[in-house]
């Protein structure tokens, strides 16, 4: 469908509920839904010579993705968190020292200028470690491709210095309300509330963000209440429609399915409020089933038809 390709550089790992193993990691639920949706999608990633790893390539072949940029790490292995269920939820251990920490530049370059992409989507969880994140601006600085951020505060994983560097690096950003505030409290001298989406103060501190690192966009998710695009000319774009399913089963991967909408519509052109509007609404149905991505690649199937036949 899209003659555009986009490179999803990150973590693809595996969250390991000791019962079962669930494929993950933010940058490869993007990668698998742009993918569905029909783009030409180079992930660029590591993993183990490893059971785990096995799992991984069998996505990268149900979502039919190349694996040009797919490299395997004979000592490390594939990325894995420990998932700990208790009575207050889960608990989340995130391991050092992963195959997708050890990224290599080379052959990620030649992927790179093989596929010539439009877009370079990426993170911070696998800039934690200085292998990867060399090898990400080494890519960044041999494209001309639009940089897409998917901003990801995690504590112990993520320190401030990296969501500067990658601030910096960006041009567009998308963060959800608590990663804003995280924003606004180490660059800004406001710490404006998220609650009132129309507030004057928060506009003019998304905009002193955006002054600060040269940002041409913002992206604000809203959860049940929309996301916000905020330009650099101070214009501001909003979907306020709530898509939540009438059952919820879990978030996971609703920040991601968001990502993957509003970068393939990018690609096909749509208007931006109509980008919005789907992205909002396919992360609202994702809330509705388990897991981060569709058990059966048929869910895409109704999706695609209505924005084709609407379009």
């Amino acid at each position: 469908m899209s003659q555009h390709t986009i490179a999803v550089f990150g973590e693809a790992l595996v969250d390991d509920f000791i019962t079962e193993q669930v494929v993950g990691g933010a940058p490869f639920n993007v990668a698998r839904n742009l993918a569905a949706f029909g783009v030409a999608t180079l992930m660029v990633t590591r993993i183990g010579a490893d059971k785990n790893g096995a799992l991984l390539r069998q996505e990268f072949q149900r979502f039919g993705m190349s694996e040009a940029a797919l490299q395997v790490d004979e000592r490390e292995a594939t990325g894995r968190v420990v998932v700990e269920r208790d009575a207050g939820g889960h608990r989340f251990i995130i391991l050092p020292d992963q195959a997708y920490d050890y990224v290599e530049a080379a052959p990620a370059l030649k992927a790179l200028a093989d596929a010539q992409p439009d877009v370079i989507y990426f993170g911070t969880m696998a800039q934690r470690h200085q292998q990867s994140r060399t090898t990400l601006r080494a890519m960044l600085e041999a494209s001309k491709a639009q940089r897409y951020l998917d901003l990801n505060v995690r504590e112990g994983q993520v320190t401030e210095r990296i969501a500067h560097e990658s601030l910096k690096l960006a041009d567009i950003v998308k963060v959800n309300e608590d990663e804003l505030q995280d924003l606004f409290k180490w660059y800004t001298h406001t710490q404006p509330g998220t609650g009132a989406a129309d507030s004057p103060a928060m506009r003019d501190a998304c905009l002193v963000l955006m002054r600060t690192f040269g940002l041409r966009g913002l992206i604000v998710t809203l959860g049940a209440r929309g996301a916000m695009y905020f330009e650099a000319d101070g214009t501001v774009t909003a979907n306020h429609e709530c898509h939540a399913p009438a059952h919820i089963v879990d978030t996971v991967g609703a920040g991601d399915a968001f990502s993957a909408v509003f970068l393939f519509g990018q690609s096909q052109g749509w208007p931006l409020a109509v980008t919005l509007a789907r992205a909002n609404a396919f992360a609202g149905a994702i809330c509705g089933i388990s897991g981060a991505v569709p058990a059966d690649i048929g869910f895409y199937t109704a999706w695609i038809k209505s924005w084709g036949a609407a379009s």
